[in-house]
């Protein structure tokens, strides 16, 4: 988000903040393991899952300001909140919620490949360390008539063979 901005970009900003607040907003239901309705439904069943409001006040902040930088403070705060929400859940070893200049840039990330790589930690099926890790077919197409028809869906299979 703040390299679009530090480009110019100002509307790239906004998208790519808009794309990880939907991200973020996505992981809380993973962690009340609530399916996530379509969009036309998802910012109120969103708001109605337990202890959504901080992350909702975070995530709002950001899409409203009016500046990279009020956008990647909110954006840090949402991070964070999500990072003590995943260590809460006690799915695996509690990793650091605290967010990192990313790669010495001047741009505060989670670097979430440190909860990745904890919650592969905890995976000892063999057959399911082979897979990509790619998500679930409503994570990697945001398509409804493709999520609404499962012959369409399953053409998708060859992204989950090992």
């Amino acid at each position: 988000m703040g390299r679009t901005a530090e480009a110019g970009d100002e509307l790239g900003s906004r998208l790519v903040t808009a794309r990880l607040a939907r991200e973020l907003m996505r992981l809380w239901f993973l962690f009340t393991r609530t399916y996530w309705p379509y969009t036309k439904w998802f910012g109120s069943a969103f708001r109605a899952l337990p202890d959504s409001q901080p992350l909702s006040d975070a995530l709002e902040a950001a899409l409203a300001a009016d500046d990279h930088r009020g956008r990647e403070a909110a954006l840090v705060a949402a991070y964070e909140l999500a990072a003590r929400r995943h260590n809460d859940l006690g799915l695996t070893v509690k990793v650091d919620p605290a967010t990192r200049a990313f790669y010495g840039r001047p741009y505060r990330v989670l670097m979430a490949d440190r909860f990745v790589d904890a919650c592969l930690a905890k995976v000892d099926d063999p057959r399911l360390r082979r897979l990509p890790l790619v998500g679930s077919v409503d994570q990697v197409a945001d398509s409804t008539d493709l999520l609404d028809d499962g012959r369409l869906s399953r053409r998708l299979a060859p992204l989950y063979q090992a």
